[in-house]
């Protein structure tokens, strides 16, 4: 069976794809959740954002990200090529559309890493296609703590990132799902759970009037 089809039986179900955002301040934990997720769920992929920032270490334009020149960044928005575009941290960030599009019509789901300014914008333009989460840290001491251990920013960074952390928590009303990460493998169940659910909903399970037709033989 295809990992983006239902199975009764020996039928198979059109489901169109969900868009599943995880959101959270820096140092919550989403990319570490993100990458678990997508190494365990082979109907899950990545949407790579474009983004106006220079590559970090160990990065890969076209994997990690789609690195652009500004100008570029600004000639796409202006085309309408992006779902969702947002500045943080000095630097432009957005989500390509047709990438995302043509893997929502063939059934696949997409992964969203993005801050609460992209989901607004999402909600906006796909409301029905999206599911968001967004992850809390147990204690803003925590998060700290998880900021300094990634040893990747130097000190004025961190506590940028520290003093924005209050403004992005403050948008957790406006997502679907809410879970506080204490520990990764727990959020990371949860939000396995949030996506299977989600994955049977009838709205999305395009397929579903065929198959119950059939099987009433009508």
């Amino acid at each position: 069976m295809d990992a983006h089809e239902g199975e009764m039986g020996d039928k198979r179900i059109q489901r169109r794809g969900v868009m599943l955002v995880l959101s959270s301040p820096s140092g919550a934990g989403k990319t570490t959740i993100s990458r678990k997720l997508l190494d365990r769920d082979a109907n899950l992929s990545l949407s790579i954002s474009a983004t106006t920032r220079s590559m970090r270490p160990g990065e890969k334009d076209g994997e990690d990200y789609l690195f652009v020149s500004p100008e570029r960044f600004e000639e796409m928005a202006a085309a309408g090529e992006f779902l969702e575009h947002a500045t943080v941290f000095g630097h432009r960030y957005a989500t390509p559309r047709a990438q995302v599009e043509s893997a929502l019509a063939a059934g696949w789901d997409v992964l969203f890493d993005i801050d609460w300014q992209g989901t607004q914008q999402l909600a906006e333009r796909a409301r029905k296609d999206l599911v968001s989460v967004f992850i809390l840290p147990p204690s803003t001491e925590e998060l700290e703590r998880r900021l300094r251990a990634r040893a990747q920013d130097p000190e004025e960074v961190v506590q940028g990132r520290m003093a924005k952390a209050a403004d992005e928590m403050s948008h957790w009303a406006e997502y679907d799902y809410v879970i506080v990460n204490r520990a990764v493998d727990d959020s990371l169940a949860q939000v396995e759970a949030i996506l299977a659910a989600e994955r049977l909903k009838r709205g999305r399970q395009i397929g579903l009037r065929d198959f119950v037709e059939d099987l009433r033989g009508a």
